[in-house]
Order: C-alpha cells, then sequence, then structure tokens
C-alpha cells in the first residue's frame, strides 16, 4: 500500500495526448449538433415576411382603397383581419374586406389585394394594421 502512494508516476504523454484529443472532438460535436438544431429551429420560424407592395385610393362606384401586401418569407399566412384608422392609436375593424384571392392567404414570394370602402380625402395620412392567422401584425400608414 505504501508503494502505491509513494509512486510519482502519471500517466503517460501519448496517453495524455489521446485523452485531450477525445475530449476535443467530443467537445466539436455536442457544439456541432447545438448550432445545427439552434439554426433550423431559427429558419423554420422565419416563415411569412410581410410587406406593404402597394397603396390605392380610387373613386369606383364610392370611394375605395386597395392594399397589396407581398409575402418574400417562406412560409404562407392568411389574412384574418384589417383594421383603418385616422391615427395608429384608434384603430377601427373593417367590415366587408373583399380578398384577391379570395382564400385570403399570401403565398410564399407572392402577393394579396385586400380591397374595402373608405371614406378618404385628399391629403389625410390613414393609419392601417393587417394581422395574421398567426397573429403577425403587419401596421402601415399612407397618404392619400
Amino acid at each position: 500500500m505504501k508503494k502505491m502512494l509513494k509512486s510519482k508516476e502519471g500517466i503517460s504523454p501519448i496517453l495524455a495526448t489521446l485523452l485531450l484529443i477525445v475530449i476535443a472532438v467530443a467537445a466539436v460535436i455536442v457544439t456541432y449538433a447545438w448550432v445545427m438544431t439552434f439554426t433550423t429551429s431559427t429558419t423554420s420560424q422565419s416563415g411569412a415576411v410581410l410587406s406593404v407592395e402597394n397603396v390605392r385610393y380610387y373613386n369606383s362606384s364610392g370611394l375605395k382603397v386597395d392594399i397589396t401586401i407581398r409575402n418574400s418569407g417562406t412560409a404562407d399566412a392568411k389574412v384574418v383581419e384589417v383594421y383603418q384608422g385616422t391615427s395608429s392609436s384608434n384603430l377601427n375593424t373593417v367590415s366587408s374586406v373583399t380578398y384577391d384571392p379570395t382564400t385570403q392567404m399570401v403565398s410564399a414570394d407572392s402577393s394579396l389585394k385586400i380591397t374595402f370602402s373608405l371614406s378618404w380625402s385628399d391629403g389625410t395620412r390613414y393609419y392601417f394594421k393587417v394581422v395574421t392567422e398567426a397573429g403577425q401584425n403587419l401596421p402601415f400608414s399612407e397618404e392619400a
């Protein structure tokens, strides 16, 4: 027993080098797995990326507004609600909205035209908000 305690020998340099290489490779594998999981979940969440392509005020058997929404993302989005008002803090739900296409879907890399009646006047700024089924909001304003 005393002989074992007095022994000053450690592990050989070859064994120490191999042990360090194994630990480094294991750390790289764990880091790679974590990074791949993180980036996969982050990119799949990007989904729909909505933007306003055009807002058109016109008079065709009544004052109307056309809003064209573009989806530059990778997933489809369904528009479920449109709000309009004269200030960003006072928006009301728009009724009698027509969509083109009528499915209300903004497919990836395509656009959706939203049309509704609005008593607008030249030079007035109007505020809008488009809400998708997934809860994504697209607030914007445009002057008539």
